[in-house]
């Protein structure tokens, strides 16, 4: 097992390398191509619904063909997907290419979470989402080593990615045994495999599936919004070079690593609730100092949001089988990713014509009224699944 968890990590790592890379990159890819500001957020819907759409049909996948094989799959479609972005000549067949790492992406990440959540310890869940947040840190650095070239050198920054994903996923493909002989020999393994499909609205009709999926979308919302705008927001409010606006992003994504890292040891002594709570006032204290007049320095509050960001997501997932039971855990962690990526991406997309057609200075206030909601819908989800 703790050969495997190593992989399982690594995987996870290649996860996060794409992720950030389209925000960053966008300063000087929309000039590329002659395109508006604004039209990022239609990368956001084609994401969403790609990633989404497959978190809805994972458990169906998982059970028929196993993580193992379902990520090694998925792993290579983002390799396709990013080599096709890195020699697109033109934002049609960018955003084609995108559709395809849509579609890797969600499976790979609904499996992977599924998994972790079954078979392991709340800290191996935030190490796990750790190790995203090292790839998303990672990207940034590579592209900003790109971009201070000539124009349209961002693609080396996609080629780079993609040969890394493509590493990764021979290390799946020689691991596969491992996987398969961690599900067969576990009983909570077992007992998913042979479950049934349960109807989509049956399981929404479970008490706390709906707010605690409007949990994730909400919290989704902050951190696709501000991976995907960013930079933007530092190039347009504080004047920054690409570049330099890349690595302030980095450090936002770090932030969110950190915050995994110091989650994953406190989950031995406190609950998911508790780093849940915790995660959201660090994340609010960040968002003031985002606001606050320091000029460039108020830019700090990146790492401050990220640090609270990082508990958040991976403690709602891992929380799903002990509040809904792990007969349907695949397919309830498959709508909680896939609910969360719809309204995170629709939410960017909102956000992103709103910020372009008035001002990027709405960043902090909109972040504010986001971690009001993520409180208030994960406070409703644990009242209506409180055991009794």
């Amino acid at each position: 097992m703790a050969a495997l968890l190593i992989v399982i990590y690594i995987v996870f790592v290649s996860l996060g390398l794409p992720d950030s890379l389209f925000g960053v990159a966008w300063p000087v890819v929309h000039t590329d191509f002659g395109m508006d500001e604004s039209f990022a957020s239609f990368y956001g819907i084609i994401m969403g619904i790609c990633t989404g759409g497959v978190s809805f049909v994972a458990g169906k996948l998982l059970r028929k063909f196993g993580t193992a094989k379902v990520t090694f799959f998925s792993t290579l479609l983002t390799v396709i997907a990013l080599i096709g972005m890195s020699f697109s000549p033109n934002i049609v067949v960018m955003m084609f290419f995108s559709v395809v790492l849509g579609y890797g992406a969600g499976a790979i990440d609904t499996g992977l979470n599924n998994f972790v959540s079954l078979h392991y310890e709340a800290r191996h869940m935030n190490w796990l989402h750790c190790c995203w947040g090292l790839g998303v840190t990672i990207s940034p650095l590579i592209m900003s080593v790109f971009l201070t070239g000539e124009e349209g050198s961002w693609r080396g920054g996609y080629r780079i990615v993609a040969l890394l994903q493509l590493a990764i996923a021979l290390i799946v493909l020689f691991s596969i045994k491992k996987w398969d002989k961690c599900e067969n020999s576990i009983k909570d393994a077992q007992a998913e495999e042979t479950a049934g499909s349960a109807r989509l609205l049956d399981l929404l009709k479970i008490k706390g599936v709906i707010p605690s999926i409007l949990s994730m979308g909400l919290y989704c919302s902050m951190e696709f919004s501000l991976g995907t705008w960013g930079a933007t927001y530092a190039v347009n409010v504080f004047s920054l070079p690409p570049d330099e606006a890349a690595k302030w992003v980095s450090l936002y994504y770090g932030g969110i690593m950190l915050g995994r890292i110091i989650a994953g040891f406190a989950s031995i002594k406190s609950s998911d609730k508790t780093l849940i709570k915790a995660g959201i006032v660090t994340a609010l204290i960040g968002i003031v100092v985002f606001a606050l007049p320091l000029g460039k320095l108020s830019l700090a509050g990146f790492l401050l949001i990220g640090t609270g960001f990082g508990p958040i997501f991976p403690s709602i997932l891992h929380s799903v089988p002990e509040r809904f039971g792990t007969t349907y855990s695949a397919d309830l962690t498959g709508y909680h990713m896939g609910g969360a990526y719809g309204i995170g991406f629709v939410v960017q997309l909102i956000f992103g014509y709103a910020a372009t057609g008035t001002t990027f200075k709405i960043t902090p206030f909109v972040m504010l009224a986001l971690c009001i909601g993520v409180f208030i819908a994960n406070e409703t989800a644990i009242k209506l699944t409180k055991k009794k």
